[in-house]
């Protein structure tokens, strides 16, 4: 377990109303976003593969219509994070339920896999698994959905454009490695993602993607497998141009079976190649559903990029803007 810092403490997110706004899809998952040709670009997803909306912001957005991904394997799939390379080649993650592990219950394990479009989004080619868990199946495991496995994640390029970055949530092995983890993959490996992803564990990034065991940045102080966890789960995470850190979303799931929601939580940092550089969590919002993620509203805005003020959105619907304030700022600013 790692000892989150304080020193980015001084940061902190600020919630106010506004009106309602809603995704033009069912959200069943985190909602990646990215910009081209002057327009924003969306997609949702339930497990029956990602719907894209676009229009000239998330206020205009028009009908969705279904993305092709030709999946290796047919279990259901949620696309959860992309990165666009400048070349025009548009990189997806997604996270995928594997079901039948666990006989007579509906029970599945998640592993996250890679795509890649080159047609701008209309379609993904599956690159295949990517992070997976090396912990045994818990057939017994009592949170109504999963028995071990990872997902529920984010993919971040770093500033230096050396490594991507997947925060994920394992829910699988003993507790003590249970939470929120991460792993990485060099730049250069966007194309062939295949083994080429590493855990960070014991303080190196040392363990394989697929397999491999997790030193979680955010420990789970409940196992997963128990009715009465207790975990935060599910980061969503983009830099921050007006406080120029990292920020990540999470939910917070306590003390029930389900995934009962305890909260809307945020962290900072500077750096996330430290996984101890992330500042305590800090909950912002009650009881409101799962799936919190930003949609930036400047020029550049997307689910990944966002300035001092954003829409807040959770499990697709918006009802607030989230503001961003700095050391020692007024929260009345």
């Amino acid at each position: 377990m790692l000892c989150l810092s304080g020193q980015l403490a001084a940061q902190r997110a600020k919630v106010r109303e506004a009106p309602q706004l809603d995704m033009p899809a069912q959200v069943d998952s985190n909602s990646p976003a990215w910009r081209r040709n002057g327009e924003l670009h969306l997609l949702n997803s339930t497990g029956n593969g990602p719907m894209r909306s676009s229009g000239a912001d998330q206020f205009h957005l028009g009908a969705p219509a279904a993305v092709h991904l030709n999946r290796i394997n047919p279990w259901p799939t949620w696309m959860e994070a992309l990165w666009v390379d400048p070349a025009g080649a548009i990189f997806g993650w997604y996270h995928q339920e594997h079901f039948g592990i666990c006989p007579g219950t509906n029970l599945s394990a998640p592993q996250i896999g890679a795509a890649v479009s080159y047609d701008g989004g209309n379609s993904f080619i599956d690159l295949g698994t990517v992070i997976s868990s090396g912990d045994a199946i818990d057939c017994g495991s009592r949170n109504g959905y999963f028995a071990g496995g990872v997902g529920d994640f984010s993919v971040i390029l770093d500033r230096e454009q050396k490594y991507f970055y997947f925060y994920f949530t394992n829910y699988a092995g003993p507790v003590e490695s249970q939470g929120v983890a991460v792993a990485r993959m060099p730049f250069y490996s966007r194309f062939f993602p295949a083994g080429s992803v590493n855990k960070f564990f014991d303080g190196a990034w040392n363990e394989p993607g697929l397999r491999g065991r997790v030193t979680p940045v955010m420990a789970a102080q409940t196992s997963w497998q128990r009715p009465d966890t207790d975990s935060f789960w599910g980061p969503s995470m983009h830099w921050n141009t007006y406080l120029e850190s990292w920020v990540m979303l999470l939910n917070r799931s306590c003390c029930e079976p389900g995934f009962p929601q305890k909260g809307i939580y945020v962290s900072f940092s500077k750096d996330p190649s430290k996984p101890d550089s992330w500042s305590t969590p800090k909950r912002i919002l009650k009881d409101t559903g799962w799936y919190p993620q930003v949609l930036g509203t400047g020029r550049l805005g997307t689910d990944s990029v966002s300035g001092r003020v954003a829409r807040l959105y959770t499990y697709g619907h918006s009802r607030w803007e989230i503001i961003f304030l700095k050391d020692k700022e007024p929260a009345d600013q």
